[in-house]
Parts: structure tokens; C-alpha cells; sequence
């Protein structure tokens, strides 16, 4: 990429500034010469598209279709992406209903390549707003290249609102929460929970994030994240702790004794 977004530091200060200039910055990196080809190619082509595999076949379409889901990674694992195309989503058995990480699904049934499915590749304003997903996504790696937990960050701005306004009982968000790695990592960190917690029995880890969930906003409902305020004070919560953890990292106990000495 040729964009590189602007972020003068880490911690608070540097997300203040980015959410200052993220209308800005967004445009910027949106209307550049790359991100304007790769769109229009995208929305010239993808009509095209009958079958799973055609969409894995064509390599460009497939880039700007997984990063508008954050799973740019993938992109050489096509046999793998093929196989969550084409079982779509009905079926219980279906290879996305069965990976823990719930962006597969979204990304699958997203292009109704599935049987019995209803092909999207048609739709116009779907595939639109596949093609701006992907600029957002694509804008959130690039922040990332610069600060890992700003990008974690941006995500949760508009991912953690969406699940929290999501019907379905509170324990099902939690579990979906738990199957989207930018949105766990984001909570364990803010909720000081150790890196071995993901190794617990998935209801023990349901139990324990609800009850530090409670204990720090008294309430253990995800629900309250459709306030803004509420996913603001997270994030800042987040940013903090990860800033102590990356400044523990560089300082040596020496270090860290001469600064207590000192205070």
C-alpha cells in the first residue's frame, strides 16, 4: 500500500488524533490510485461470478472479498475458501457453521454460493457495500502495520455495535464475541485476563468474562455496547492496558526499579 495513515503516537494520544482525522484519512486512502482500481474492478466483474469457484479463480475479485471481512490472509488458501463457499450456510454441517471464527459465515453467506442459496453476486448494492467493507478493512490493516491495537480498535468501533444490537439471548452474543479474534482479544485484554484464559473450558470462559464484564460496568450484558459511550470507555480501557503490557515488554526490571525509585 502506499497509504500509510498517520498515527504520531501509541496509547490514548495517538487514538485521540486518529479519531480526529479518521473521516479524512479514510477518504484519502479510499480515492487512492490502488483502492479506486481494485474497487471498480470488483464492481465491473463480480456479476460475473456463478460459482465458488469462479470467485477463487479470479484472484482480485477474492482479495477485495475476503478483506471486506478482515480474512485477507487467506487469500492463497483457496481449496480451503472454496470449500466455505460452496457448503454456504443452511446445512449444520456446513464448513463455516462448524470454525469457530464466525467471519467465515458472514463472508459465505454473504455471496449465496451455497445450495439452495440465493446467488448475491447479482445485487448491486450488496457487492457495494462488500466493496466499501474491504476499503474500511483494508484501511484498519494499514493502521495496524502502525499500531496492531489501534487496528483491534477501529474494529470493535463498528463490529462490537453491530453484535450488541443483534437479537438472540446475551449468551449467544458472548459466544459469537468469542468466535471473532479482534473483538476476544480486545476484551481480555480490557478485562486483564491471561494470555492461558483461552485454554479454559468455553463455558468456564463465558462465566469469567461475564462476571469481569460485570464487575467492571455492572453489567455482564453486551447489550449496553449499542451505547457509544459505552464501547468508548472499553476502548480506552484497552489501549491503556495495552500500552502498560507493551511498555512492560521494553523496560527491563532494572529500569522499571530505577522509575519507582525515582517516583
Amino acid at each position: 500500500m502506499t497509504f500509510q495513515p498517520v498515527i504520531p503516537s501509541g496509547g490514548l494520544v495517538g487514538w485521540r488524533f486518529l479519531q480526529r482525522t479518521y473521516d479524512a484519512q479514510l477518504d484519502s486512502f479510499a480515492t487512492s490510485a490502488v483502492n479506486e482500481r481494485e474497487t471498480r474492478y470488483f464492481l465491473d466483474n463480480i456479476s460475473k461470478v456463478q460459482t465458488a469457484e469462479d470467485l477463487v479463480s479470479d484472484r482480485r475479485l477474492l482479495q477485495v472479498a475476503l478483506g471486506a471481512f478482515g480474512l485477507e490472509d487467506d487469500i492463497n488458501n483457496r481449496f480451503f475458501i472454496q470449500k466455505v463457499l460452496s457448503d454456504g450456510t443452511s446445512a449444520d454441517d456446513a464448513l463455516s457453521n462448524r470454525l469457530s471464527d464466525k467471519r467465515y459465515r458472514e463472508f459465505s453467506e454473504a455471496f449465496g454460493l451455497g445450495p439452495g442459496e440465493i446467488r448475491r453476486t447479482g445485487l448491486v448494492t450488496f457487492m457495494e457495500d462488500i466493496a466499501r467493507d474491504n476499503v474500511v478493512s483494508r484501511f484498519e490493516v494499514a493502521v495496524g502495520q502502525s499500531d496492531e491495537s489501534m487496528r483491534i480498535s477501529l474494529f470493535a468501533q463498528h463490529t462490537l455495535a453491530d453484535l450488541a444490537a443483534q437479537e438472540g439471548s446475551a449468551d449467544t452474543k458472548w459466544f459469537e464475541l468469542m468466535g471473532l479474534p479482534p473483538l476476544r482479544s480486545m476484551m481480555e485484554t480490557a478485562l486483564g485476563l491471561p494470555s492461558s484464559f483461552g485454554q479454559l473450558n468455553i463455558d468456564k470462559q463465558l462465566d469469567v468474562f461475564k462476571d469481569r464484564l460485570s464487575r467492571l460496568t455492572g453489567s455482564d450484558d453486551l447489550a449496553q455496547f449499542t451505547d457509544e459511550g459505552a464501547i468508548a470507555a472499553l476502548t480506552d480501557r484497552y489501549l491503556a492496558r495495552s500500552q502498560t503490557s507493551q511498555l512492560q515488554k521494553t523496560i527491563s526490571p532494572a529500569q522499571t526499579a530505577l522509575i519507582l525509585l525515582g517516583g
